[in-house]
């Protein structure tokens, strides 16, 4: 694997930058604890469907890159956030090494260091200041009005609630490392 596969960066991996102990703290973190059973044997790789379509995407590299200590790379790899969810690779997997939760507390490491791709926090601002992924219009309410659905109003509070009562809405402004 090379490093520009683990990060999309040009600058070769000082040893030094390694963090040693970061698969043990990754291993305390819920969704990481069954980390150090896996022996890279593939089965996650030939099960997932992202792989299938963006060869790029392997979650032995993920998983290889947090046992070595690239806690850097890992947190602003692009990898971590293609993962699918849909445990194909965990179902199989002879260790039981839990990757899909691998993934999701890799993604949440990363926002809590500050490292959030553009889409995620364009995705949570379109949440905070609509309620959902897409604007409603007048037209896409009219519609909805002629099949007799409700009106969507523009932001729903109870949306706006669970942003600020999980802290993403802080964590996306304030994380700052934007990658």
């Amino acid at each position: 694997m090379s490093h520009e596969d683990a990060s999309n960066s040009e600058e070769p991996i000082q040893l030094e930058q390694m963090d040693a102990n970061f698969k043990n703290v990754f291993s305390k973190v819920h969704g990481g604890e069954n980390i150090k059973r896996c022996f890279t044997c593939g089965t996650c790789s030939v099960a997932c469907p992202v792989f299938e379509v963006e060869p790029s995407y392997d979650p032995r590299k993920v998983i290889r890159m947090i046992l070595l200590g690239m806690k850097d790379e890992v947190l602003k790899s692009k990898l971590i956030w293609m993962c699918s969810g849909c445990y194909s690779c965990q179902e199989l997997c002879p260790r039981d090494v839990k990757i899909t939760n691998i993934m999701a507390a890799a993604r949440n490491l990363a926002v809590k260091e500050g490292y959030v791709p553009d889409g995620i926090r364009g995705s949570v601002e379109q949440l905070e200041k609509y309620g959902r992924l897409l604007e409603v219009s007048e037209f896409e309410n009219n519609m909805r009005t002629k099949k007799d659905i409700l009106e969507l109003i523009e932001t729903l509070p109870e949306i706006n609630g669970i942003l600020k009562n999980t802290g993403l809405t802080k964590l996306i402004k304030e994380g700052g490392k934007n990658e």
